[in-house]
C-alpha cells in the first residue's frame, strides 16, 4: 500500500516513490509542534497534555525527555539565531531557549491583560516573531490550566523584541491556529480551527496580503478548506507549496490552492516540520506518535543547493 495519493503530476515531482512513512516513536497524548535544530542535529516536540518536550537525536534514532515540567508547550521555531521559541499553554506566554539553556519570557500580556495561550509561532526574516492566540490552552486542564480569557477574542501578534512593541495584527478569526508566510513573506497563512467552538465555521486556511510595511496585514481570503478535519499545523516549502495537517493525512497545495497531494498518516495529524541534513525529511507529529518521511522538497529559506546547509 503507497503511503501517498497523487491527486496533480505537481505532487508526483515532490515526493519519493519508495520513500516509506516511518514511526519513529509512540507514546504520547497529544503530540504537537515539532521543530527541527541543526545545530544538536535533533528534533524537539510537545506532547501537551503529558508537559514535557520529547527529543529525538537524528544521529542515533533515539527519543528522551528534553524538558519537564514545560508549561504544557505547544507549537515551537527557531529564531535568527538558532534559538527555540515557543509557546507556553500554562505560562500564557511566549518564550525562548536561551544558549545557556534558561527559558525567558518573551512577551506574556497585551494592553496589561494576559494572552489566552499562545499556540503557534513563526519568525519573520527581519526577526519579528508572529503568534497565535486562541484558548485551547485555558479551556481545561487536560492541555494547560482552566482560566477565564482577559482578552475577549483570539487573535494574532507581531512581537518586535528590538523595538519593544507588540502589534494586535489579525482579529477577525474564531481560533487562529497554525501560521506560515509564503517564500517572498508577501502572504501569511493562517489556518482557523474555530469549528470547535462554532459549528459550522470553515475549517480553512486564510490567506493575507501583507501590507507594504511588511508590519500588517490586508483582508483575507479562503485559501483552502480541509474535508477532514480541521488544518492544524502547517509549512511552506520553498517553492510556495503548503504542508498541512488534517485528520487523516499531510494533504499539501500549490500555491494556486489546488490540492495536489496527501501523505497518508494512521492517526490524526497535529503538526510538521522539515528536518535532516538536507531538510528533505519531513517529521510529523499525530496524536501519540511520531512519524518522518523523505520528501522531495525544502522548507522556504533554504537554497537549491544540498551543500548550502550540509557539510
Amino acid at each position: 500500500m503507497s503511503d501517498y495519493e497523487i491527486l496533480d503530476d505537481r505532487f508526483g515531482k515532490l515526493i519519493i516513490g519508495h520513500a516509506k512513512l516511518e514511526r519513529l516513536w509512540t507514546g504520547s497524548r497529544w503530540a504537537e509542534g515539532p521543530v527541527y535544530v541543526p545545530s544538536a542535529k535533533h528534533l524537539l516536540w510537545s506532547d501537551i497534555p503529558n508537559d514535557r518536550l520529547l527529543r529525538y537525536d537524528e544521529t542515533d534514532g533515539s527519543v528522551s525527555v528534553f524538558e519537564t515540567p514545560c508549561n504544557n508547550q505547544n507549537g515551537h521555531t527557531l529564531d535568527r539565531e538558532g534559538r527555540v521559541v515557543g509557546c507556553e499553554h500554562r505560562g500564557r506566554r511566549v518564550s525562548r531557549l536561551e544558549h545557556d539553556g534558561r527559558w525567558q519570557a518573551l512577551i506574556e500580556s497585551v494592553d496589561g491583560k494576559r494572552f489566552n495561550s499562545p499556540n503557534d509561532v513563526v519568525v519573520k526574516s527581519d526577526g519579528t516573531i508572529w503568534f497565535t492566540d486562541p484558548v485551547y490552552g485555558i479551556d481545561s486542564h487536560y492541555e494547560g490550566k482552566i482560566a477565564n480569557p482577559e482578552i475577549g477574542g483570539s487573535h494574532v501578534y507581531r512581537f518586535d523584541e528590538a523595538a519593544g512593541e507588540l502589534t494586535t495584527v489579525i482579529t477577525d478569526r474564531v481560533q487562529p491556529n497554525g501560521l506560515a508566510f509564503s517564500p517572498d513573506e508577501k502572504i501569511l497563512y493562517v489556518s482557523d480551527t474555530g469549528a470547535s467552538h462554532v459549528p459550522g465555521l470553515p475549517r480553512a486556511i486564510h490567506a493575507y496580503g501583507l501590507a507594504d510595511n511588511g508590519r500588517s496585514v490586508r483582508a483575507s481570503d479562503i485559501f483552502a478548506e480541509c474535508r477532514a478535519g480541521m488544518f492544524d499545523g502547517f509549512r511552506v516549502d520553498r517553492d510556495g507549496n503548503i504542508w498541512a495537517s488534517s485528520a487523516d493525512s499531510v494533504r499539501v497545495y500549490a500555491p494556486d490552492g489546488t490540492l495536489i497531494g496527501r501523505v497518508l498518516v494512521p492517526e490524526l495529524v497535529s503538526n510538521l516540520c522539515f528536518g535532516g541534513p538536507r531538510r528533505n525529511r519531513l517529521y510529523i507529529t499525530a496524536q501519540t506518535s511520531l512519524y518522518a518521511i523523505y520528501v522531495n522538497a525544502h522548507p522556504a529559506g533554504v537554497g537549491p543547493v544540498a551543500g548550502d546547509i550540509s557539510r
